[in-house]
């Protein structure tokens, strides 16, 4: 093992690093799988279960009690290399050592997905053996293919009644665009899961349900009613990888079959070039499955040296493109990717280190905000547990403590390789309310809370309504608003009263239109004057914001055209028919005049403000409303109850479909109908249907809902 330039030798090499991320649809089974990789790899030594609250990576108390995961938990475990399936060479050197990041299924805490897929290597997809992809599944896969993250697939649940493995895999094919492709098939399905079928080595691994909760496995031949469909399965394989692989595309027009080493390299090729997805079927519960999946993740998956360098840009020079590389010995590299509150050491800083390495007592420079700090603490996370390190090393996933001024996003770096690498983006808050401590006692402690909160979570943000004076809330949903207030009572003691929750509503215009703005004021001694002439034209859906100048003749002088701009950008966040802040415009400043002595930068931002709103009064404004895609799993029986509840609420039928006896309704529904649906929908289907739903886009308030939205926001 080679030392590190410091003379301090890496723990585990980086061939045999893998930083994977665990995603899928809410309810799919991640935190479970996640529970079995960590028994199975000796980290733990009793399983945990999500039902009985007591998993190593759902720590939160929230978490516990609702059964979902909240936020994504890091861990770490280590896998040995095997030589051949069962066979463990025993060195200590050769253990692959497995970074996991176990994340949030529910659409509320996306910014935990996000921003986990931002900085990790690989991951593995999880999958309902019955439900197939679901709208999370579709969610997380966009995610994933944004940041180019190679990925493993697992069918979780297939010893569930109605699992069908090669269903979930044409989803795959069809929903998602993966090149979906089984490597491990499971043998047999529902009570008479029996365990797997290795298709590469045409073997059987077979689980016996004994107390040993399935660490061991007998390596068997192929049941003989099993083996055609094994041939035929593994010829599948090779072609797909013929289609996408060089090596193995020449072999087959040679009409030679390729090694089991040939294929294993071929497809880890693929795999890292995210031009094939490796399907592994299973039951985390039932404890079968698991061990082929881990040996999958470290064959298949890439290590940080196996991936492209990241790209970052110079901070003196935006367009100058920098590759960072993945070495110890390269100055000190890495994005802070988390931010968490610990009650016991304060501040986690969660980053991910792309290249160098960092001992404790040295000096990290913030690229953004230019300021140095030394650092006095390294922590390697263990879901809610803190080990201290002293050193981290290129590709580590580890944590720091007590760093000031800090961001989610914020490259960390040797304060001589100045760069910024691409933070991780988020989705803008759809749901707000109006929260006010129970005391006045808690004022400031609520303040400083949820201003901690918001440092964590950068889909949560807090405003103070000028007019009431009331402190507004917004997150990703109603949970997620739930989840905020009752950290705010068990973490930091402040109980609030909060309001009904608000739409995030939005604003725009429909067509081209001029505007003028004047502030004339002459009260005696030296005045205010600033004039602004400017256009406003509608832009196509989620093109943002345009601002241009094309002002000539120095009829505004070029110092007060910033001061222009900011009055425009202050008027677009208070649109003119609800107050929303307004989208999709395009502004152009054309003309104006100056006053030699009575003209500031005051006087223009507010002559600005007049003529923007001037502008859109005659364009045609109209007010927008976030449209949720919905997707409802009901017995067939109370199908006709619930697509005519989602009439009700102004729904679109998407599309209806049948998976055994089980109707799945696609829709589109406003938010602003989607209140208390939970209990609408348990209501209906006597406890027996579920929803899930995500932000899909923004549509036009009807005019038959305006009047009732604008006078809510008067009221």
């Amino acid at each position: 093992m080679p030392p590190a330039a410091n003379g301090t030798a890496r723990p585990y090499t980086l061939e045999r690093t893998r930083n994977i991320g665990i995603c899928a649809h809410i309810d799919a089974g991640k935190t479970t799988l996640t529970e079995r990789i960590l028994f199975y790899t000796g980290s733990i030594h009793k399983i945990g279960e999500v039902h009985e609250g007591t998993t190593v990576t759902d720590w939160m108390e929230q978490e516990r009690e609702r059964g979902i995961t909240i936020t994504s938990a890091a861990t770490t475990c280590f896998w040995p290399v095997r030589e051949e399936p069962g066979l463990v060479k025993s060195f200590e050197k050769t253990k692959n050592r497995i970074n996991i990041i176990d994340t949030p299924g529910h659409v509320d805490f996306t910014a935990e997905v996000e921003r986990s897929l931002r900085v990790l290597d690989g991951a593995i997809a999880v999958f309902c053996g019955v439900a197939g992809v679901q709208p999370q599944s579709e969610t997380v896969w966009r995610q994933a293919n944004k940041y180019g993250v190679p990925r493993i697939a697992f069918v979780n649940k297939m010893d569930r009644t109605g699992a069908d493995f090669e269903k979930a895999v044409h989803e795959m094919r069809t929903k998602l665009g993966a090149n979906a492709v089984p490597i491990l098939l499971p043998l047999g399905k529902e009570d008479k899961l029996l365990g797997q079928i290795d298709l590469i080595n045409q073997k059987a691994f077979l689980y016996a349900d004994s107390k040993n909760l399935g660490s061991t496995y007998e390596i068997a031949e192929i049941p003989a009613e099993y083996k055609e469909e094994a041939k035929k399965a593994l010829d599948r394989l090779v072609e797909a990888v013929a289609d996408v692989d060089e090596e193995v595309g020449n072999l087959f027009l040679e009409e030679k079959r390729p090694t089991a080493k040939q294929l294993k390299e071929a497809i880890r090729r693929v795999v890292i070039a995210n031009k094939l997805v490796p399907v592994v079927g299973g039951s985390a519960f039932k404890n079968k499955g698991v061990q082929g999946l881990i040996d999958a993740v470290v064959e298949y998956l890439p290590s940080p040296i196996d991936i492209p360098p990241a790209v970052g840009h110079s901070t003196e020079n935006p367009e100058e493109r920098i590759p960072v590389k993945v070495d110890d010995g390269e100055k000190f590299c890495s994005l802070a990717f988390k931010l968490w509150t610990d009650p016991y050491v304060g501040k986690l800083i969660f980053f991910r280190v792309y290249s160098g390495k960092l001992s404790k007592g040295e000096f990290i420079y913030n690229s953004r905000t230019r300021k140095r700090e030394r650092v006095s603490r390294l922590v390697q996370i263990q879901a809610d547990k803190r080990e201290d390190i002293d050193t981290v090393f290129a590709g580590d996933i580890a944590a720091t403590v007590g760093l000031k001024d800090i961001a989610t996003g914020d490259t960390l770096c040797n304060e001589e390789f100045e760069i910024t690498l691409e933070p991780p983006s988020f989705p803008e808050p759809v749901i707000s309310m109006a929260v006010e401590p129970k005391t006045k006692g808690d004022r400031e402690k609520m303040g400083e809370a949820l201003q901690r909160l918001s440092e964590e979570d950068p889909t949560f943000m807090v405003k103070t309504n000028e007019e009431t004076g009331q402190t507004i809330i917004s997150g990703m949903g109603e949970l997620h608003l739930e989840i905020i207030c009752d950290r705010l009572k068990r973490e930091f003691s402040v109980e609030t009263n909060a309001g009904a929750p608000q739409i995030a509503y939005r604003e725009t215009i429909t067509k081209a239109s001029p505007g003028e703005g004047k502030l004339i004021k002459q009260s005696g001694g030296r005045g205010q004057y600033g004039h602004v002439i400017l256009q406003v034209a509608p832009q196509e859906r989620g093109k943002g914001i345009e601002i241009e100048n094309k002002v000539t003749g120095g009829n505004i002088p070029k110092e007060y055209i910033p001061a222009v701009k900011k009055g425009v950008e202050e008027a677009l966040l208070n649109g003119v028919i609800h107050g929303s802040p307004v989208i999709d415009m395009k502004i152009q400043i054309m003309d104006g005049s100056y006053h030699e002595v009575d003209s500031n930068e005051l006087a223009f931002k507010m002559a600005a403000i007049f003529a923007v709103k001037d502008a859109m009064q005659k364009a045609g404004p109209i007010l927008l409303e976030p449209i949720m895609s919905v997707e409802c799993s009901t017995p067939d029986e109370f199908q006709g109850d619930i697509l005519g509840d989602i009439n009700r609420r102004r729904g679109k039928i998407m599309n209806v479909d049948s998976k055994s006896l089980t109707s799945i309704v696609k829709a589109e529904v406003p938010l602003a109908e989607m209140f208390g649906y939970v209990n609408t929908i348990r209501s209906l289907s006597r406890g027996r249907a579920a929803y899930s739903m995500e932000p899909s886009h923004f549509e036009q308030v009807p005019s038959s809902v305006l009047a009732t939205v604008t006078q809510q926001k008067k009221g």
